[in-house]
């Protein structure tokens, strides 16, 4: 088992393969970061439309454009980065999709999460442990978005451990660390 512990003997996250998926085991700080982080996704992609009728019923937006918000943006990138008509063309066809898609991944997280009273053991077939991965890499996106981490971490300040975004860079290294495990446990 791929094992992220701190030094105060309370495991983070222990992550193992087994047949036909995974077993993560999440101590209760880790369960209780986890579960906030997911909620925090769900509010930043917005419920579903209310009115399912006309193209939303087949999932077309009337009209999308790009999010101002970066992590948005990130979250749903356009598809033509060089032409404006085109990208807000093919964001009205696939973003109602996509938010669909990462609230199913969260709630799924947040269904096993809601499992647990205190911590977590979980026994995640192969979708499952996928559907993991892609719900942390949101998370991962939309925490590296907001601190300005390029795709190589390369641009990361010195921070004293007061700073308030230290916390948020430690987040953010726990669930790459902990989405290595998911993905080394699957292969």
């Amino acid at each position: 088992m791929t094992d992220g512990a701190d030094e105060s003997n309370t495991s983070w996250f222990q992550v193992g393969a087994r047949p036909g998926g995974v077993r993560v085991r999440l101590g209760s700080d880790a369960a209780g970061l986890l579960r906030a982080l997911m909620e925090q996704l769900l509010d930043l992609v917005g419920d579903a439309p209310d009115d399912a009728s006309g193209l939303a019923a087949f999932g077309i937006a009337e009209s999308a454009e790009r999010p101002d918000d970066p992590a948005l943006a990130r979250l749903f990138p356009d598809g033509y980065r060089d032409d404006d008509a085109a990208a807000d063309e093919f964001r009205r066809f696939t973003e109602l999709g996509l938010r669909d898609a990462k609230r199913e991944t969260a709630r799924a997280v947040l269904d096993v999460l809601d499992t647990a009273d205190d911590e977590l053991t979980a026994e995640l077939d192969e979708a499952g442990a996928v559907g993991w991965m892609r719900a942390v890499n949101d998370v991962r996106l939309v925490i590296g978005t907001r601190l300005d981490i390029d795709e190589d971490g390369d641009n990361r300040p010195d921070l004293d451990p007061a700073d308030p975004r230290a916390a948020l860079y430690a987040f953010y290294d726990w669930l790459t660390a902990f989405q290595s495990a998911l993905v080394y446990a699957l292969e």
